[in-house]
């Protein structure tokens, strides 16, 4: 993986207090799983939810450096078309060709079977839009690299965020997804139309 912002100390440590500052001046909070929770995994697939606004990617930039979290994020290509591509990269961003979705699965995998830490984020609704089902790229990624889901989120309803648990698969994706999907009950995005779990199938 390509080196980042949060693999570069001067700039992390600035970002992580201009976070902290931002964040309490909007009134957000984080909460669930502390930094030192979290540091106890070296390896996870993060998904990110519900994402429903342009605002989810700031946001959540900002809860991973409050955090102290170091993570990639996968992004469609297009939004790393230049003049932003480095800057993009530099922020932990991974393009992906969503029409080689099975490439982008073994390929991550691959990435977490050389590396002795990593954790990558995945917006498992695959767009800010409303949507019926939610892709289970993420799920096949976790599983097949024998690494934890973190359950993470935005609560625009009480401004709230950070990592709920640890989520580990068992292979039964049906059984799996419910209960990954009843943990986000009740968690209100940006745009609260655009989310609904308990409607929203996978596939």
């Amino acid at each position: 993986m390509h080196h980042t912002i949060f693999e570069t100390p001067l700039v992390n440590t600035l970002m992580r207090a201009v976070s902290r500052v931002i964040l309490r001046a909007l009134g957000w909070r984080t909460e669930g799983m502390t930094a030192e929770q979290i540091a106890a995994f070296p390896k996870y697939v993060l998904i990110a939810a519900p994402h429903t606004s342009n605002w989810d990617a700031p946001i959540t930039l900002m809860v991973c450096f409050q955090l102290g979290l170091k993570v990639y994020w996968m992004a469609k290509a297009s939004l790393f078309a230049w003049p932003i591509r480095y800057l993009a990269r530099w922020l932990g961003g991974i393009p992906i060709d969503r029409s080689a979705a099975n490439n982008t699965v073994q390929n991550t995998i691959a990435a977490f079977a050389a590396r002795e830490r990593l954790a990558v984020i995945v917006a498992p609704e695959g767009t800010r839009g409303k949507v019926t089902h939610w892709k289970t790229g993420f799920y096949y990624i976790a599983h097949g690299a024998g690494v934890p889901i973190a359950l993470a989120y935005l609560d625009f309803a009480r401004k709230a965020g950070g990592i709920g648990r640890m989520f580990v698969t068992s292979g039964d994706i049906g059984a799996d997804m419910a209960e990954i999907q009843a943990f986000y009950s009740g968690i209100s995005g940006k745009n609260v139309q655009q989310f609904d779990p308990a409607s929203v199938k996978r596939g």
